[in-house]
């Protein structure tokens, strides 16, 4: 035993019985063989938030194979598959005390396993036995000088895998984790170098097991997905694996079927689709371009300085909706409000389902339009802007109808899905509503010409001015908005005294406030959620008064990209389990927080 070892274990015996405040000393840090183990932080009483420790090996002592920990993407790969690793070694040594995290179905980074030039790192969080409030020092020196550095030796040293025990990792399966994952990162540079902003492979299972689990249903009564021979895409990556499955093309593609034949659960995995997968997922290969965001309703949101008037204007009050705020969105203004919002934070596709939807926001069919006059109507619905956002914005949209054709005559590609089975139905659609492929390439929108130029005598069956494009090309709306700019204050209420903390993977604390995320369908969990409370804290710091919201989430977004997850928190020893967010993410957590305010 060394002496480091003999010393902590001594005095974790000597506290035995005594109140649990004195473990504050054993804080720091010690060496058992090639494990260095760091106490950084007691907690408080038994009760209270977990003690964080953190275990270490030297690369040297590790012995990993370079050519998978060297890379960047391949290190998030690696730390991801040491962490389930990590949990299954956990398990085998019936060790519950010890908390390394458990991760969902994507490959993300995250905080839980560090592998940087010098070695590899698991950030633990520990609950130290008590009995009341008095220490039980003989279990604590089991779980500190005995479980964490068995622990680490099992999985930070390479020489003790073995490929022979299902109980503990081994470099085959590291190997195809790491190369999984980098193929996902090659596909998904594919689809953006060819047009496309989705793919499903063939073979994937996009049913989950249940409404409430992430888990694929059993494939032994799942039914996989084929693509339609229309949109069926193949391509070779650079690793020899050959993928075919169904591309989506930059567009509008609108996704119909019967009730309960697939529509949403497509829908939903493009919008995880925005993450890698782990083997075995069901989702593999289902790549979606990375800035795609799910656009819903969400009534009672608060909405801060939005410029919403492309879809609400001329409201019957007054209000000026250029810059629109209000504490308590309707379901239009709040799916207005979130689209606008989407664009502003750099989403190039929106993901929409009829069923989330309000329905005044999506569509108005044509006796509304007879009964009520444009002139009268305050909601452009989104069927008139659909097109004019592609071409004008270049953003796609991938739409799930069920109860309406009203999209058809703005589509580009129109699905049907029955019993899981997708065929294109595109030129059907097309067919039902009297459009033709060249009408469509002409014309942003259905009824710009009827709402904003003199009608002529050239009207379609499907309300397309065919004869007055130019015109309606001309007043189409202009997406761009002046930026917003955060006060100096925006993120420093004065009631606040701690710091953002998430609570679960749907409600953010900050300060005195509660940040409701219920309706951000892309956060996958609670250390996720964690990530975006931390980004609000950094961009506390970079709000000025002066600085516009885009610049500052870019900020954010190229520090991540340069220092990786633990830049949020200023690289501190231990961060506690925290998983990058995406950018849209962190903007929807700031839009959603009432007390924003803006300079301008």
């Amino acid at each position: 035993m060394s002496s480091h070892q003999s010393n902590l274990a001594s005095t974790l015996h000597g506290l035995d019985g005594r109140s649990y405040g004195n473990l504050k000393q054993i804080r720091g840090r010690y060496v058992f063989g090639p494990v260095t183990v760091f106490i950084d932080r007691i907690q408080a009483d038994p009760f209270a938030s977990p003690s964080k420790v953190r275990v270490r090996v030297d690369r040297t002592d590790a012995q990993f194979p370079p050519e998978l920990t060297t890379d960047r993407a391949d290190r998030i790969a690696a730390s991801d598959y040491l962490l389930r690793a990590g949990n299954a070694v956990l398990e085998r040594l019936k060790q519950r005390t010890i908390i390394l995290g458990r991760p969902g179905q994507e490959i993300l980074e995250r905080t839980n396993i560090l592998i940087d030039d010098k070695g590899f790192e698991a950030r633990l969080l520990v609950n130290l036995p008590a009995r009341g409030r008095r220490v039980l020092g003989h279990q604590a020196a089991d779980i500190l000088t005995r479980d964490l550095p068995e622990f680490a030796e099992r999985l930070f040293l390479f020489e003790q895998w073995s490929d022979a025990d299902a109980h503990t990792p081994t470099a085959r399966r590291l190997a195809d984790h790491v190369q999984l994952h980098r193929d996902q990162l090659e596909l998904r540079r594919h689809l953006g170098e060819t047009g496309l902003i989705g793919f499903v492979g063939n073979g994937a299972i996009l049913p989950r097991s249940s409404g409430d689990s992430d888990l694929p249903m059993d494939s032994r009564t799942a039914i996989t997905f084929t693509s339609p021979p229309e949109l069926e895409h193949t391509v070779e990556l650079s690793s020899g694996r050959r993928l075919t499955g169904m591309g989506i093309p930059r567009g509008v593609t609108v996704i119909v079927g019967g009730g309960y034949h697939g529509k949403s659960t497509i829908l939903r995995a493009l919008e995880r689709g925005v993450y890698p997968h782990i083997a075995g997922d069901g989702r593999e290969w289902v790549i979606s371009d990375p800035t795609a965001t799910s656009i819903r309703a969400e009534d009672g949101r608060a909405v801060t300085g939005d410029d919403i008037s492309a879809f609400i204007n001329n409201l019957p009050s007054g209000t000026d909706t250029r810059s629109f705020s209000t504490t308590n969105a309707s379901g239009s203004t709040s799916q207005a409000a979130n689209l606008v919002e989407a664009i502003e934070a750099g989403a190039r596709t929106l993901l929409i389902d009829e069923d989330t939807s309000a329905t005044n926001f999506m569509i108005r069919d044509e006796r509304m339009r007879a009964l009520i006059p444009a002139e009268r109507e305050p909601i452009t619905p989104f069927v008139d802007r659909v097109r004019p956002l592609l071409t004008r914005q270049g953003v796609s949209t991938v739409l799930v109808a069920g109860g309406s054709s009203a999209f058809f005559e703005v589509a580009d590609h129109v699905i049907a899905l029955d019993a899981y089975f997708p065929r294109v139905a595109t030129e059907q659609a097309h067919e039902l509503v009297g459009i033709t492929a060249e009408e469509l390439s002409r014309a942003e929108s259905p009824h710009t010409a009827e709402e904003n130029v003199e009608p002529t005598t050239s009207i379609n069956a499907t309300g397309i001015d065919t004869a007055g494009v130019d015109a309606a090309e001309t007043h189409a709306p202009d997406f761009s908005a002046p930026p917003r700019i955060p006060t100096a204050k925006a993120l420093r209420p004065a009631s606040k005294t701690k710091s953002a903390r998430a609570k679960g993977s749907d409600r953010i604390q900050f300060g005195k406030s509660f940040i409701d995320l219920i309706a951000v369908a892309q956060l996958v969990d609670t250390q996720q959620a964690s990530g975006v409370a931390e980004a609000l804290e950094y961009l506390a710091e970079i709000f000025d008064g002066r600085t516009a919201l885009t610049a500052a989430l870019a900020e954010i977004d190229a520090m991540l990209d340069d220092q990786g997850i633990d830049g949020l928190t200023g690289h501190r020893d231990h961060p506690g389990h925290l998983t990058r967010p995406r950018t849209q993410e962190i903007a929807a957590a700031l839009n959603r927080y009432r007390e924003l305010s803006l300079s301008r």
